[in-house]
């Protein structure tokens, strides 16, 4: 097995770990969060992922990506006329966490900051500068996780792609940014 493979197995296990912390928060929520099949509020364009995470959705839907309809601007190109995710399996870290309470922190003038933030059809319920950390997606740990895994592969580099140029076999360089 190469690099390229363990990483992918590697991502693979931290989309798992997401997924469970993920259902564990969404049934704790499950009074206030509206997010059903369908529901794409959340799923917009300019999304990116690092290049690892596209290799997987490359890997798994090599045909969608080569002959398949892109979704009209404005939404991700991964949607489907109905507004379900087509790559829903392998869809990236960021879509596996959209609608939950989101907690972040950010540095202002040598302070750090927690911010929090919901979507805006899950707003009903608690307010969320009440609920424990542990009611909340703390934003940065996975991302951090998976950017070191990038950059094993890239020689320091976090590539990171924007989803819509996976479609018509773009290469990964491509719509790529470094991070």
């Amino acid at each position: 097995m190469d690099d390229l493979d363990r990483a992918l197995r590697t991502v693979e296990a931290i989309h798992s770990r997401v997924d469970a912390r993920a259902r564990a928060l969404a049934r704790r929520h499950r009074g206030r969060l509206q997010c059903r099949r369908g529901c794409h509020a959340c799923c917009v364009d300019d999304l990116t992922v690092f290049e690892v995470e596209a290799e997987r959705i490359r890997r798994a839907h090599g045909a969608l990506l080569a002959t398949g309809r892109l979704h009209p601007t404005g939404g991700c190109a991964f949607l489907d006329e109905d507004g379900g995710c087509r790559i829903y399996g392998e869809r990236p870290y960021v879509c596996r966490t959209q609608g939950l309470p989101l907690r972040w922190l950010s540095e202002d003038r040598d302070e750090i900051v927690e911010s929090r933030g919901i979507c805006e059809l899950n707003r009903e319920g608690p307010p969320l500068g009440g609920l424990d950390e542990e009611a909340c997606w703390t934003v940065g740990p996975v991302e951090l996780e998976l950017g070191r895994l990038q950059e094993g592969l890239d020689g320091g580099r976090r590539r990171r792609v924007a989803l819509r140029s996976l479609f018509g076999g773009s290469s990964s360089g491509d719509g790529s940014a470094d991070s």
